[in-house]
């Protein structure tokens, strides 16, 4: 019994330091890997960025390896006319269209194919991923053929610079403080960190006083990403393309799949689809203007992100229009009535009408 009692003594000491270690080395890995990433000042003063100034309602980055077929999208999808080729790296630069779809204007950006390693600079990979991160949307084009290892690879490379795809900003407070030591306290029961685990990263990164409230079971690598604090979370689009080249089973299955549409560029089949999937994504809504007397005018909209409110619309027509703001009629589904007499705060939705009276 002795013998059993030294044995889960040791276990009991082994597991949390594991696990302590593990949370240190992570810290470690997170902060080398910050410094690696950040760009050279002699590497920048030769001007080898090639971003686009951002235009239009949204912007959404075309990203994947080369020869999937984002040429062929972008010239599908726009006016625009990206060279494509059956071989690899066609692109060398980063090409701007503009895709027209529910009265908005959609930038998309094509950008260099992204080879492995991209995230240390191989094949143009850091100026590719630093447009990458601009965006309101990310759309990962894959080949239906090879998709799975393709986009392993792709979230890795985004994963290391800093991109979360498809995930929330992770529910922390964390305040560094001038004095008084590290104050740690959680709303909910937490299995992957400890306060002692906490304390250690901190430490880790020559944080000595803090004030740090988990109000979600976060991992550590999640806390590390609200220190550094420059993530950029934003969701993705996993567009499998040359579905004519696999079975109907393998189609069925990538469709399945979340975040994921089937496409062929080739066969132009299911782009209107996704096309309406990436305006639920960039969740943006068209607001359209009415003069005292006149019928509204639906041939030019106003594009506010989900969740806008009237003060948003008079910003947006003119900066001084909420200040001379007396009251607003609105017609649509955010109404009770139609039209509503509103103020200010009104939330609007997509495709309402609206009217400002001015005082």
């Amino acid at each position: 019994s002795s013998v059993l009692l030294k044995i889960s003594h040791c276990c009991i000491c082994v597991i949390p330091a594991t696990e302590y270690h593990l949370g240190l080395l992570k810290a470690k890995l997170a902060k080398y890997r910050a410094q690696l990433l950040e760009p050279s000042k002699s590497s920048a003063a030769k001007g080898e960025g090639f971003d686009v100034m951002k235009s239009g309602d949204a912007r959404v980055a075309l990203i994947g390896f080369p020869s999937v077929g984002k040429s062929t999208f972008l010239s599908l999808m726009t006016s625009t006319a990206s060279e494509a080729a059956s071989y690899e790296f066609t692109t060398l630069t980063c090409i701007p269209g503009v895709i027209e779809y529910k009265g908005a204007n959609i930038q998309l950006l094509d950008l260099p194919g992204i080879i492995e390693g991209a995230a240390q600079g191989k094949g143009r990979g850091r100026q590719v991923i630093a447009v990458a991160r601009t965006a309101d949307v990310v759309i990962m084009m894959l080949d239906a053929t090879k998709g799975e290892v393709q986009r392993a690879l792709l979230e890795k490379e985004l994963e290391s610079v800093g991109i979360r795809l498809n995930k929330s900003k992770p529910n922390i407070y964390f305040k560094p403080k001038k004095g008084g030591g590290i104050s740690f306290n959680s709303t909910v029961t937490l299995t992957q960190c400890s306060e002692k685990l906490v304390q250690l990263i901190l430490h880790e990164y020559k944080i000595f006083n803090a004030e740090v409230l988990f109000r979600e079971d976060c991992s550590p690598d999640e806390f590390i990403d609200v220190i550094v604090g420059n993530r950029v979370y934003m969701p993705c689009l996993y567009v499998y393309n040359k579905i004519d080249q696999i079975s109907m089973e393998e189609v069925d299955r990538l469709a399945r799949r979340p975040h994921s549409v089937v496409i062929s560029c080739g066969m132009k089949l299911n782009l209107d689809y996704l096309l309406e999937k990436l305006w639920e994504y960039l969740a943006l809504t068209c607001i359209y203007t009415k003069k005292r007397g006149q019928r509204p005018d639906f041939t030019d909209a106003i594009i506010l992100r989900k969740g806008a409110s009237v003060e948003h619309v008079c910003h947006r027509i003119h900066r001084s229009l909420a200040s001379q703001f007396k009251y607003a009629l609105v017609w649509g589904t955010s109404t009770k009535y139609s039209p509503q007499r509103v103020g200010l705060t009104h939330m609007m939705e997509h495709e309402d009408v609206i009217q400002i009276v001015k005082k």
